[in-house]
């Protein structure tokens, strides 16, 4: 029987957002209302050390706060996305999304503070974290930009470098030659290892930092520049060479333009290196940043003040990596969408 007139096959699910479900803008609000009644009446297992929270309302405590406020901002959004439908599909998205980071806490809250599942002072509550974050704001805002600093001057180096070394090796045969074993010596070898002889080698605490992150992202820069300019097609060169291309054309507007995709790779798993050992750099005698502060409140049994190291943490590195994908789609434009994050 012929299949004519009949409707066609759907699609499979790319991972698009779906059109908005009626609860879906709501999820948010139901979640924060569900995790706002449970810290406010079940009784509290723990018993916490006394801090400034102590002279606050039950209601007007850091956890609760932002709870209120995500039901706020969560009625607010389900409110819009009726007035707007163009807000729909995002509201039907990332409502879900946002309903189970809501809940997420709200786990977190019962297994500690309420139930003592998880006994302090090794794992506090939401509530402890949030207000530790409050109470060492200032050292924290420092700390992060200090780590910033670091991060971004030895993510700067160890890209030049990387870039520098990667298109040496894969345009001249005689670079790859000699560089190549140096790279499968030197490149394994995890950048934290050389702390000892980073000591040695820089009497600053800065300078040393910068360059075990600048080590830490070379190898993986290098070897997908390298392994990216050694495979662009010959077919490429002849073509540029038809129209009378010399071999800076062929560098820099042939060589290079076709090996970014692979290049962006290296770029992405070199600033995934630099996280670690950003961590490992701040412990070789600097004075901030979130790896000495995390290391300092570890010292002191301050554990509530150690999450919020970790949450800031997470939020940092999580934004850096998503300004490096906004970056790769913006240059890579045929590629947008390709790598997700």
């Amino acid at each position: 029987m012929s299949d004519a007139g009949q409707n066609p096959p759907s699609r499979p699910d790319r991972g698009e957002p779906a059109a908005a479900a009626p609860l879906g803008a709501l999820a948010p609000s139901l979640a924060a209302l569900v995790a706002l009644l449970a810290h406010r009446f079940l009784p509290d297992a723990q018993v916490l050390p006394m801090s400034w929270t102590d002279t606050l309302t039950a209601w007007a405590h850091p956890y609760p706060a932002t709870l209120e406020a995500a039901l706020a901002i969560g009625l607010i959004g389900a409110g819009a996305q009726l007035l707007f439908p163009s807000l729909r599909p995002a509201a039907g998205h990332y409502g879900p999304l946002a309903a189970a980071a809501v809940l997420g806490t709200c786990v977190w809250d019962l297994a500690t503070l309420k139930l003592a599942w998880l006994p302090l002072p090794y794992f506090p509550g939401p509530d402890m974290v949030l207000a530790g974050m409050i109470d060492d704001r200032t050292i924290l805002l420092d700390s992060t930009y200090r780590s910033l600093r670091l991060l971004l001057s030895g993510y700067s180096v160890g890209v030049a470098a990387g870039l520098t070394s990667g298109l040496l090796m894969g345009w001249f045969r005689r670079v790859r030659y000699w560089g190549m074993p140096l790279l499968k010596v030197l490149g394994p070898i995890p950048a934290t290892a050389f702390v000892p002889l980073a000591m040695i080698l820089f009497s600053n605490a800065f300078l040393a930092g910068t360059a075990l992150i600048g080590l830490a992202v070379w190898f993986p820069v290098t070897m997908l520049t390298t392994s990216g300019i050694a495979n662009v097609p010959v077919s490429y060169f002849d073509v540029a060479r038809t129209l009378g291309g010399g071999r800076g054309y062929l560098i820099f507007r042939v060589a290079v333009p076709a090996a970014l995709p692979s290049v962006f790779v290296g770029l992405f798993m070199g600033l995934g290196a630099s996280f670690l050992t950003l961590i490992v750099a701040e412990t070789l005698g600097v004075k901030s940043g979130l790896g000495w502060y995390l290391k300092w409140q570890q010292g002191y049994a301050e554990y509530d003040k150690v999450y919020a190291a970790l949450v800031i943490m997470a939020v940092f590195f999580s934004g850096l990596m998503s300004l490096l994908f906004k970056l790769r789609d913006w240059v890579l434009g045929w590629q947008k969408g390709l790598i997700r994050w």
